[in-house]
Order: C-alpha cells, then sequence, then structure tokens
C-alpha cells in the first residue's frame, strides 16, 4: 500500500516515518532555552504536507512518530529526576520516559487522524478544520489525566512575532495562529498563491497588537528581595538538615528587612508550622518591627494530619503567625504533579520503587480559586511550580486589583537540563498574556522578575545562593485575555468543526 495517494513523489515509509521523526525532534529547538521559533511551523508543515493525501490511519502513525519526536526531545529533562531520584534502573527509567512520550504524542496523533478521517474532502475543508482541531487536542492535552501542558505549540513563539498576540488570545492563541501558518505552507508549494495573504494578516495583526497597550505603569513601585538559597536537593528533606535551611534563609533576608517584600521559594520551610513554629513567630515579629512583608513557601498541616503545598505570609497579620492551614494569609496549590505531588492508585504504585514515594508525595489539594495574597501593600496572584503552566487557573486568579503575579519554585530536581528555562519561559507568557509583572523565586534558579510585556529585567545565576533586589514597576488596566481566557477560542474552534459537518450534509 502506498503511503500517499495520490503523492507524484512516491515517498517510500521507510523514508518518510524516520524524516517525520527527525522533524518532530528538531522542533523541540524553536522552545527555550533555544527559542528558534521557525522550526516549529516548518516542521508542522512537513507533517501536514506529507500527510496529506494519505489514510486517516497513516496520518495517525505519521502524527504519532512525530510527536514522539518533539516529545522525547523536549522533555529529556523529565529523565533528569527519575534517573537522580527515582530509584530505577536506567532500562526503566528510559522505559518510562518513551511511555510519557507516546502518551503524549497520542495528541497530534488524534488531531492529524480526525483531520483526514472527517475534513479532508476538500481543500477550505482542511484549511479550517486542522487549526480547529490542533487547538482542541492541545487543550485536551491540558487537561486529561491532570492535564500536561508543557510545550504547547504557542510557547515556542516567545522570542518571535506572534508572542504580541498573547495578550489578546493567550498561548492557545498564538498556538492556533502557528497552526494555521503550517496548514496553509504546503498548499503555496502548490502556487496557491492567495493563501499567502493569511499569514501576511496575522503577522499585520502581530505588529498592531504589539503597539497598542491595554496596561499602563501607573508610577508605583515594589522593592523586592527574592531569596534563592541553592538548598542542594538530596539535604532538602532530610531532618537534621532543617535548622540550617532556616537559618539560612533568615541569614540571607536579613539584610533586606528593609524592602517592601521579601520572598523564599517553595517549600523553603521544609516542615509543617508546629515542628518550627517558636522560628516563625520569631521572625514574624523581626518582620513586624521592620515594616515589610515576608512570603514563603512552606509545608501546611491541618488537625487532621494532611498535608498542603502551601504559602504563607509573615509579618501582615496583626494576630501573631497564622498556623493553621484554614487560616487568613495563605495560598494552598491547587493543580498537583502526579507521581511528585499525589500518586495515583498509591497502594498499588508506591511499593513498587521510591520513584512513587518521593518525599511529600500525598498532598492535599488547595481550592482552584483562592483569596490573593497581601503583602508589602501589594496583592499577588500566586501560583507554586507547576501550577504556572495552566493559564486558566493563573487567570481566574488574576483580578482587576491584582498587583503582580507570584510562582515559587523548587527546580533542583532537574539539574543543570532545560527544564527549568522551559519552566521560565512558561512563567513569562503568563506575565505576558495578563498584563502583570511576575515575580519567580526559586530554590536554584532560575530566579528573576519579569516585567508585563513578559521580558526578564532582572535573574540570579542558576546554582548559587544569593538575593535579587530590585525595584518592580506596577501596572493598572486589564488584558484582553485576561477577561476573557480561553474560551472565546475553543467555542470558535468547535462552532467551526461544526460547521464543516453541517455543510457537507
Amino acid at each position: 500500500m502506498k503511503l500517499f495517494n495520490h503523492s507524484k513523489a512516491g515517498l517510500s515509509p521507510a523514508f518518510v516515518y524516520p524524516l517525520v521523526f527527525i522533524a518532530g525532534a528538531l522542533s523541540h529547538l524553536a522552545f527555550a532555552p533555544y527559542d528558534v521559533w521557525p522550526l516549529l511551523p516548518l516542521s508542522l508543515a512537513l507533517l501536514l504536507g506529507l500527510s496529506r493525501d494519505s489514510t486517516p490511519k497513516v496520518a495517525a502513525k505519521l502524527g504519532l512518530v512525530w510527536g514522539f519526536g518533539l516529545f522525547a526531545f523536549g522533555l529529556r529533562w523529565v529523565h533528569v529526576s527519575i534517573d537522580n531520584f527515582g530509584g530505577l534502573p536506567l532500562v526503566a527509567s528510559v522505559g518510562l520516559m518513551a511511555l510519557l512520550s507516546l502518551y503524549l504524542a497520542l495528541y497530534p496523533a488524534l488531531c492529524l487522524y480526525l483531520l483526514n478521517r472527517f475534513f479532508n474532502q476538500t481543500l477550505a475543508a482542511r484549511l479550517l478544520a486542522f487549526p480547529a482541531l490542533w487547538l482542541l487536542t492541545e487543550l485536551a492535552r491540558g487537561w486529561v489525566l491532570t492535564g500536561f501542558p508543557w510545550l504547547w505549540s504557542g510557547y515556542s513563539q516567545l522570542e518571535g512575532p506572534l508572542a504580541s498576540l498573547a495578550p489578546l488570545i493567550g498561548t492557545l492563541g498564538i498556538g492556533l495562529c502557528l497552526s494555521i501558518i503550517a496548514v496553509i505552507l504546503p498548499e503555496l508549494l502548490r502556487r496557491r498563491w492567495s493563501l499567502l495573504a493569511i499569514p501576511l494578516v496575522i503577522t499585520v495583526l502581530s505588529l498592531v497588537a504589539g503597539q497598542t497597550q491595554s496596561v499602563q505603569r501607573d508610577g508605583r513601585t515594589l522593592d523586592v528581595a527574592l531569596v534563592q538559597g541553592n538548598i542542594a536537593q538530596s539535604l532538602k528533606w532530610e531532618p537534621e538538615n532543617l535548622w540550617p535551611t532556616l537559618i539560612k534563609y533568615q541569614d540571607l533576608s536579613k539584610p533586606h528587612f528593609d524592602a517592601d517584600l521579601i520572598i523564599w521559594p517553595e517549600a523553603a520551610i521544609p516542615a509543617p508550622e508546629a515542628m518550627v513554629s517558636d522560628f516563625l513567630l520569631q521572625l514574624d515579629r523581626g518582620i513586624k518591627e521592620s515594616g515589610t512583608g515576608l512570603i514563603s513557601g512552606i509545608i501546611s498541616m491541618d488537625p487532621q494530619q494532611q498535608f498542603y503545598n502551601s504559602l504563607l505570609t509573615l509579618g501582615e497579620n496583626p494576630d501573631g503567625v497564622p498556623l493553621l492551614p484554614s487560616e487568613p494569609g495563605r495560598y494552598h496549590k491547587h493543580q498537583l504533579l502526579p507521581i511528585g505531588e499525589f500518586v495515583p492508585l498509591e497502594d498499588l504504585l508506591r511499593p513498587l520503587a521510591p520513584l512513587f514515594n518521593l518525599p511529600m508525595s500525598s498532598f492535599q489539594r488547595g481550592a482552584a480559586l483562592q483569596t490573593n495574597l497581601a503583602a508589602g501593600n501589594v496583592t499577588l496572584a500566586p501560583a507554586i511550580c507547576y501550577e504556572i503552566a495552566f493559564p486558566e487557573l493563573v487567570r481566574k486568579n488574576t483580578h482587576a486589583d491584582t498587583d503582580v503575579l507570584l510562582t515559587v519554585s523548587n527546580d533542583a530536581w532537574f539539574g543543570d537540563s532545560i527544564g527549568p528555562k522551559q519552566h521560565m519561559a512558561i512563567a513569562q507568557m503568563r506575565a505576558l498574556e495578563l498584563g502583570r509583572p511576575l515575580l519567580r523565586v526559586t530554590n536554584n534558579g532560575i530566579t528573576a522578575i519579569v516585567d508585563e510585556h513578559g521580558a526578564i529585567t532582572e535573574v540570579l545565576p542558576q546554582f548559587e545562593e544569593g538575593v535579587l533586589r530590585a525595584d518592580v514597576a506596577l501596572v493598572r488596566g486589564q488584558t484582553l485575555f485576561n477577561l476573557t481566557g480561553q474560551w472565546p477560542l475553543i467555542v470558535l474552534s468547535i462552532a467551526v468543526l461544526m460547521g464543516i459537518r453541517y455543510y457537507r450534509r
């Protein structure tokens, strides 16, 4: 059976499948830290061109191979944590990475299967359907089984011209525009030059969007001190290292008690309040006397001995330190990381390997909507670690009176890999979408300040202890994406697909 029913090239599967795999693998270079942003639309265009006249089954196989190349290379940083802390032999850890990549590759495979099965009869149907299917399958990847929206195609354009569309249509919307360009490029090789108008219109819109501003700086500034403790991951949860860790963060912070706000990273206090109550009370008194505020990651424990990955504010409560998870001045992580923070089917999986029994892998989930933190005379919309990759979660907690986005993390799990750099780029996109400055505080990097345009203005070196002290310009106003979110594009995509099917009938 020929791979392409109408292909004049007569390419054999022995050549096409490796070519598609290489295209998918190269497309990961469009993302941070490489940012070769044209690679993803070109790679996707090659996939669409090669699958254009194939059967739905073959198209799905090509999508699977392309996706496997993208995720196997783009998510190779996950293997660092599995290899270093999972307690598994190399064969098993590589096997787990392959399974993860194959699972994620199912989504582009599904996209191409549906395209060639239901929408490949006419050029117009294909051109309209692919962007809608691409958006919906990326959305599904960010939702099914708690979701994994890492490497959404829109993130590849952070340093490209389409980034200016983020305040209007968000990361998924940028991915939609990218998919429109990708599906048109193969048709240009067939000399359908009139279609060139569509990418040109998208380019003009992005240029115009870059010149318009929905948020403005209002003259206020926030003097912040972001503390990066650089605690080795192998020591972080050792009981004997608890007090040296607390003293290190306290000593790093003391010279900056004149700042408006001091922030410590995720789980900087790696113990429940009951174990460190004297330290917290003493620190709270010092913070109040200095007139500053402090936010720290902490492990919360309620009276039923259920644990939460939390943020705690100090220096703000006149009645002292809030010592219960139900009291104000806290944020509890909602979007938990599978395996790392909760274990599905834990009775079955925990006995199998240390990977399924990592420290603090039994957290409870906080509410999806929580009150912004108030500290240093500003309000902050927080996101802990992995949560920053979920744009709707962050958007729903960002309001007209939210001054700053805050994300804390501990990327020490992933060593000197591309993972923390991709994580940083995702945080930049949230700042750009929502038009708010963002503070990112981590254990060992990347600790940085991002302005309302998504640009890093200050950053600490990775793998060094230190304090990032800077003034942050505050803004007023809301972006269109902050007001509407992803829903208009989701509804539009569904309507387009339903319209094509109805028209055919």
